[in-house]
């Protein structure tokens, strides 16, 4: 029998992580797999951890103090899982994303397709169903559309995605680094030097709507002190951890470049908007 570990990291959305691991949940047991759930409880203070405790009592809960965010929390998650057994499979899913009913076995299937030596990524789609939200990505950032076959990418979002043992054995955890974003593209980049494979799934996976406005750090109708606090903030557009994905795969002038253009996006809003018109 084979191991499937699915990772989450979750922060004050109970609704939404029970209806995600409900839907999880409906679609075991997978014959010939055995499936564990690691969830990192990131200072919840919502009844999370009490709500999931209870509907699935099966789950391993880690708890933090609330500073990990995405990224830490995932990692601590993987960390937990990989240290409890040399899992088939890791599965990272996140809360907010409701995934369709045969979303475990269009991953298994595409991951054996690969002999289980690539990532797999699932797309996610809005509500509305009127445009994809995340997924794998394209040289141009783009998500690929699916068609009902694998298509190859240069990397991803951190929503659904599949990794089998040996490319995790190759790659490693996420890199502690990162807080919040940058994790998950900064892992694809990394697979992608590492002559690693990621393929998109051929059908949309889930459910995950996109923000719709811009971020508080960018929008010029919030003051800047404002702006400039949600910048630094890991859940904002941090330089730092900006910077240092960018002299990791693009190099130091590029990263320097894009460091005094978030900057420069912070401090002009307006006149970065227009720029870009």
């Amino acid at each position: 029998m084979k191991s499937i570990a699915v990772l989450l990291t979750v922060f004050n959305r109970k609704d939404k992580t029970i209806q995600c691991l409900g839907q999880l949940y409906s679609q075991l047991p997978i014959d010939n797999y055995a499936v564990d759930i690691y969830l990192t409880d990131d200072g919840c203070t919502d009844g999370t951890p009490e709500a999931v405790k209870a509907e699935f009592p099966q789950v391993n809960i880690i708890h933090a103090k609330g500073d990990l965010f995405w990224n830490r929390g995932m990692f601590t998650a993987w960390e937990k899982a990989a240290n409890t057994k040399d899992y088939d499979y890791y599965l990272w899913l996140n809360d907010d994303t409701f995934v369709v009913d045969n979303m475990m076995v269009t991953l298994i299937e595409a991951a054996e397709v690969t002999d289980n030596k690539a990532i797999i990524v699932g797309a996610t789609e809005a509500t509305d169903h009127s445009r994809l939200t995340y997924g794998g990505r394209l040289h141009d950032a783009s998500i690929p559309l699916p068609d009902g076959k694998l298509t190859e990418v240069e990397f991803f979002n951190g929503n659904i995605v599949f990794i089998p043992r040996v490319p995790y054995h190759v790659l490693g955890n996420l890199d502690y680094y990162f807080t919040h974003s940058k994790g998950d593209f900064d892992y694809g980049m990394r697979a992608k030097k590492a002559g690693v494979q990621m393929f998109q799934a051929g059908k949309v996976l889930g459910v995950c709507d996109a923000h719709t406005s811009l971020d508080k750090w960018c929008n010029p109708d919030v003051p800047f002190i404002k702006r400039w606090r949600m910048l630094h903030r890991p859940n904002g557009m941090p330089p730092k951890e900006t910077f240092h994905l960018e002299n990791r795969h693009f190099g130091y002038f590029v990263a320097c470049k894009h460091f005094l253009s978030i900057y420069i996006r912070c401090l002009f809003p307006q006149f970065w908007i227009k720029r870009i018109k």
